[in-house]
């Protein structure tokens, strides 16, 4: 399993700030076809991070999953990480 293959690319919104900041979660594009157990290891994978929790919904434009982290984990870190600030 390739996690790229599965995660496209963060989500980035004024919404979904102010949830990272209040919940310590992200939101990402990812694959129509992932199911939640399969996100949650590719972003352990990814970002070498627990994942809490996994919400996922489909719109217009694809699959999203909202990743909730672990406490000991800030959602803002990994965020500085991928670029998102």
């Amino acid at each position: 399993m390739d996690p790229y293959e599965i995660i496209f690319h963060p989500y980035v919104t004024e919404k979904t700030m102010n949830f990272m900041e209040k919940n310590n979660a992200l939101e990402f594009v990812v694959k129509r076809e992932a199911n939640k157990k399969t996100i949650k290891k590719a972003i352990e994978k990814m970002f070498e991070v627990k994942v809490k929790d996994v919400n996922t919904r489909i719109t217009k434009t694809g699959k999203h999953a909202i990743v909730y982290f672990m406490p000991e984990f800030k959602a803002e870190d990994i965020g500085m990480r991928i670029g998102i600030f």
